[in-house]
Formats: structure tokens, C-alpha cells, sequence
């Protein structure tokens, strides 16, 4: 296995077609890949096999998320994140796992809510611990999730779900938080 610098991070996918495979990303404050135990939690809650479904990663980061989707057979993975060097990464990444359903896309995720016009089966939120306005994030997420999506949240703390959405799995793993909604009423 390739030696990885000192500034870089690294994760491996737990399931799939990329199973075992290892992504490397920038070891930069705010970006921390969702822990093995976490994603085989929330892959088993959402299904192993995503085939058809497709997924937005909206605070990228690491990719985890993402590629855990792409690697389950989701036919289509947009991934937003605003750090150059974290979406070259992301970049990389795809094209050494050839994962051509994999889209990054360099944005801040209000604005890239803010001008999509696509729904998602399937969102994940998690954005760093620090940047947390749940509610400005929900109320552009709202339009770009289908009827019966499911969007998964990943926090440092407790919070209220917000108003619309009803929690249908919830955790917590040490210090993280997480909640797969889905709308309420459905």
C-alpha cells in the first residue's frame, strides 16, 4: 500500500463493490469521515443495496458517505463541498475507484441548494460540528428531497427535529448524534 503524507486523512469504504478499499483526503479541521460503526449502522438502516437511488452528500468532507452509497449500487451521488483541496481529493477518489456515478461538486451547500432544481432519494447531512443552522439548511433542503426520501443527520449534540420531519432511526456512537428523518406524515 502507497506510503500517504503527513497532512493527509484516511478511511475505508465498509461495504460494496469498493469494499476495503481506502480513500485519502486533506487532514484539515472540520473534516472527519463518519466512524466504520456509524456507517454500517446507517447502511443497514437504509438498506446494503441502493440500486436506483439516487444520493447527495451536502458537506462532502472525507467522501465516506458518498462512496459508502456509491459503492451500495446508488445510481447517482452528487457530492458538494467548498474546499478546494478537499474536492480535489474527492475528485481523485472517484477516478481510483472509477466510480463514475460519483459528481463532486465545488459549492457552499446553500448555494448549490439555492440553484438545483434535482430531488434526492437519499441526503446526507452532515456538516462540521462548528457550522450548525439546521433550520436555514432544512428549509432549502425541503424542495430537493423526493416525497419519500430519507435525509440522515450527524451531530456533535442533541437538537430538535426540525418542524415537517419526523425521526424514523436515531443513535448515538460516543460523541456523535444521528438521526435518518424522514417527512412527516409519510
Amino acid at each position: 500500500m502507497p506510503r500517504r503524507a503527513a497532512n493527509t486523512g484516511e478511511v475505508r469504504i465498509i461495504g460494496g463493490a469498493f469494499r476495503r478499499r481506502r480513500l485519502v483526503f486533506p487532514a484539515l479541521a472540520g473534516v472527519r469521515p463518519t466512524p466504520d460503526r456509524v456507517r454500517e449502522t446507517l447502511f443497514n438502516w437504509l438498506g446494503q443495496d441502493l440500486q436506483g437511488r439516487s444520493c447527495l452528500d451536502l458537506f462532502a468532507g472525507s467522501g465516506a458517505l458518498g462512496f459508502e452509497a456509491a459503492s451500495r449500487g446508488a445510481s447517482r451521488v452528487v457530492m458538494v463541498e467548498r474546499d478546494r483541496r478537499v474536492l480535489e481529493a474527492l475528485k481523485a477518489n472517484a477516478a481510483m475507484l472509477a466510480a463514475s456515478v460519483v459528481e463532486p461538486q465545488g459549492s457552499d451547500a446553500l448555494e448549490f441548494l439555492g440553484r438545483s432544481t434535482e430531488v434526492f432519494d437519499i441526503v446526507f447531512l452532515d456538516p462540521p460540528f462548528v457550522a450548525a443552522d439546521w433550520g436555514e439548511w432544512f428549509g432549502a433542503l425541503a424542495p430537493r428531497v423526493a416525497a419519500d426520501g430519507q435525509v440522515y443527520c450527524e451531530r456533535g449534540d442533541t437538537w430538535e427535529t426540525p418542524a415537517g420531519w419526523q425521526v424514523h432511526r436515531e443513535a448515538r456512537a460516543g460523541q456523535v448524534h444521528y438521526q435518518l428523518l424522514r417527512r412527516a406524515g409519510v
